[in-house]
């Protein structure tokens, strides 16, 4: 079982504790993610996750090289749309020692001229890197296509325009008005016991007030077709539409939804796609949930005379599961399959501290394993059928697409697609 502790300035500690393990994963999470940037200053916060290792009062980042070094694992950290989290596993002996660097870390980071130039450009090489990879680089050109302009459709690591245009007072203005006690979550599971640790981060992590984004709720309307050129031997696609809120009682209908369109190696894509006809060596759905929105997806990487065949194969895939198609045998398997998902994850440490983490962070509720599986399984064959209806409409839809030839495409979807030069 976990427990909670909420500090005076609002910071939240949480803990569970596991007798059986010498390790403790801790995470310190953030609420400060892409959506809460102004277009201009977009990508900040990614940009100040790197910075965060640079170095703090005390220290450095050759400092903070070798403490990592010396607690036997890699101190890291990563930005969604709408968090900031950094995190270590480490053994219990060594949970002060990790405590120390990350919460100066993320508390009191120097933000030098010098270290910012240098990560600047750490950061420009990440984003040429990903406009490298078509198939990495589509899935940010699907979310532009289901939130339009909201900051959900946006690249998490901004635009080497705006990234270039960050000035260090930009970012210690941002980091001071976004990093407070009430927007912050440290985050434990393992051998560890709650009230000592609670003591370890009230000692080491004194923050001021936060002054939290007001979010927007995305307005989507679907249909959108996109399409970037790049000089590709495949072309990458997905069609994408909005899903459901994290907190969103049919989240565990979707679940068994996407596991059996295309979220195992025995869905019917994989198997349709890959496995029967040979036309793709990657091809998946995917299900992504915010505070109050979502987005659901297709991907797939094929050769150009492949194109409207696959995507024809995704639409009747996804009429069939609306009109009802879904077998018996294929609802068994996914509840199965994804109840053995869970409770393995949760076997490893740093799963159950972020899972925690994340909850406390957005206000969901923290379902024990039991109560999980318990509501996997009351899932019905007209819950999926329902869910399908209402996601898996064709007109929710919106399309991406990279490769050569935009008329090559265009034919192969149908309709207008609109040619852009970037993403964002």
């Amino acid at each position: 079982m976990h427990e909670q502790t909420t500090l005076p300035g609002g910071l939240r500690v949480i803990s569970e504790a596991i007798e059986s393990v010498r390790s403790v994963a801790v995470g310190v999470f953030v609420g400060v993610g892409a959506r809460d940037e102004r277009p201009p200053e977009a990508g900040v916060t990614h940009l100040i996750e790197h910075l965060l290792f640079k170095g703090g009062e005390r220290f450095d980042q050759v400092e903070i090289a070798r403490v990592s070094d010396r607690l036997g694992s890699e101190l890291n950290a990563y930005t969604t749309r709408e968090s900031t989290v950094v995190h270590v596993r480490v053994l219990d002996e060594h949970l002060p020692l990790a405590l120390d660097v990350m919460c100066d870390m993320a508390a009191r980071p120097r933000f030098e001229a010098d270290a910012l130039e240098s990560e600047r450009e750490v950061v420009l090489e990440e984003i040429a890197m990903i406009e490298d990879d078509p198939s990495d680089l589509v899935h940010d050109l699907a979310a532009r296509g289901v939130f339009g302009d909201h900051e959900l459709g946006r690249p998490v690591i901004g635009t080497a325009s705006t990234v270039r245009g960050l000035t260090n007072s930009d970012i210690a203005a941002y980091h001071a008005k976004r990093y407070g006690a009430p927007n912050v979550v440290v985050a434990a599971a393992g051998n560890v016991e709650h009230e000592a640790f609670r003591a370890l981060v009230a000692e080491r992590l004194q923050l001021g007030p936060a002054e939290r984004a007001a979010r927007s709720t995305p307005v989507v309307a679907g249909g959108r077709q996109l399409f970037l050129a790049r000089d590709t031997e495949q072309y990458h696609v997905c069609l994408s539409a909005p899903g459901l809120p994290r907190d969103d009682d049919r989240r565990f209908a979707l679940a068994l939804l996407d596991h059996v369109l295309g979220g195992a190696a025995s869905s019917r894509l994989v198997q349709e796609v890959r496995e029967q006809r040979g036309m793709a060596y990657s091809v998946y759905s995917y299900v992504a949930s915010y505070d109050d929105s979502g987005q659901i997806g297709i991907y797939v990487g094929t050769r150009a005379e492949n194109v409207a065949e696959c995507v024809e194969i995704a639409r009747a895939q996804m009429a069939d599961f609306a009109a009802g198609g879904l077998t018996a045998d294929e609802l068994e398997r996914a509840k199965e399959s994804v109840k053995g998902r869970m409770l393995l994850a949760l076997e490893s440490t740093s799963s159950r501290m972020s899972r925690l983490g994340r909850a406390v962070l957005s206000g969901s509720e923290i379902l024990s394993l039991d109560e999980v599986a318990a509501r996997v399984d009351a899932v019905s064959h007209e819950d999926v059928t329902a869910i399908a209806a209402d996601l898996l409409a064709p007109e929710r839809f919106s399309i991406a697409g990279i490769g050569p030839d935009h008329d090559r495409f265009s034919t192969a979807v149908g309709g207008e697609v609109a040619l852009l030069e970037a993403v964002a």
